[in-house]
């Protein structure tokens, strides 16, 4: 699919404050004031709202530069985080464009190298093992080492990948809040110690000897469980919601953990690899775009935290709302751009 976003209809949800509180939480822990009212600060090239001190400035500028076409792989998340990056830049100014649903990775890398597009969101685990040739195993557990090896990578390509989202969207395990209690409380893998005899784990096929999954559970946090449960991922969640399972795998910026209210167990060893987003962008056009394409870009992600990316991906995925209005729902709802 491939619009221009001036031509786009806004969205008629009412706002979502619950995402606002989220994004002002995460803006305002990184000492970025995107939240509040607006005291007429530049924040830095950025586009243009009225919505609060870090709100994008329209620079006029940028209107005169080359058309920017943003696309995206072929999933919710994604196609989410194309449209914030697609209507920030049209506040800043840029003339934009989108391209949802380019394929999977290797298609939409492709895609930018040809100039198809000029820019997508990719993961840096991803980017390092299917663009880098590193072994799973091998992707480093630090998302600055992570993000810095991909970006040097990358390069080589003349793609410039641009700095990280402050959430990952890896492999995560979670419990109810029921079993939670029955556990005493525990809320860190390592204090399923003693306890994961007694209980079901239950992941995809491949769970049993991926590094971050069972096997990683095994030789990380040294966890025998007394079953493992394959079922398919689509499941993931139904096996924890029926007690079939007790600890799950899902994927932590899954927007199913919130409406089920499942708790995350926070990986307290390091065991799973980083998959913070990187915006890949094609040298020629960021060099065209000018410096205001990235501070938009760097100032707008700020606000995308792992329960952040939760609410917005539950609201496509189980609310049935557009992306293009949930994307929009939250630059509005974090300030960076004013509700017209």
């Amino acid at each position: 699919m491939e619009y221009d976003i001036a031509q786009t209809e806004g969205p008629n949800a009412s706002p979502l404050r619950r995402i606002s509180a989220l994004a002002c939480a995460g803006v305002l822990a990184l000492g970025i004031g995107a939240c509040g009212g607006d005291d007429g600060e530049d924040s830095g090239g950025s586009g243009g709202g009225a919505a609060g001190s870090g709100a994008i400035k329209h620079d006029a500028a940028n209107t005169g530069k080359p058309v920017i076409t943003i696309g995206s792989k072929d999933f919710t998340e994604e196609f989410i985080l194309a449209e914030v990056y697609s209507q920030a830049l049209q506040a800043a100014g840029f003339r934009v464009r989108t391209r949802l649903d380019v394929g999977a990775e290797q298609e939409a890398l492709k895609a930018v190298e040809r100039g198809d597009i000029d820019a997508y969101p990719e993961y840096t685990g991803t980017a390092l093992t299917a663009f880098c040739g590193v072994e799973a195993e091998d992707v480093p557990k630090s998302e600055t080492t992570a993000f810095s090896e991909a970006r040097t990578c990358l390069a080589r390509r003349q793609i410039t990948a641009l700095p990280t989202t402050p959430f990952t969207n890896s492999n995560g395990f979670a419990i109810t809040k029921e079993e939670q209690e029955q556990l005493g409380g525990i809320t860190k893998l390592s204090q399923l110690a003693g306890k994961a005899s007694g209980l079901t784990l239950s992941g995809g096929d491949e769970c049993r000897e991926r590094d971050d999954c069972l096997k990683g559970l095994r030789e990380t946090y040294g966890l025998r469980f007394k079953r493992f449960l394959e079922v398919p991922l689509s499941r993931r969640h139904e096996v924890l919601r029926s007690g079939q399972s007790d600890v799950g795998l899902v994927f932590t910026t899954d927007g199913q953990i919130k409406a089920d209210s499942l708790v995350l167990l926070e990986d307290d060893r390091d065991m799973l690899p980083p998959y913070n987003v990187s915006l890949l962008v094609r040298d020629e056009a960021l060099a065209a775009a000018g410096p205001g394409f990235e501070r938009t870009v760097q100032l707008v992600q700020q606000g995308l935290t792992t329960e952040v990316m939760q609410e917005l991906n539950s609201r496509v995925d189980l609310d049935d709302e557009r992306p293009a209005e949930v994307a929009r729902q939250y630059l509005v709802e974090a300030g960076y751009i004013a509700d017209e």
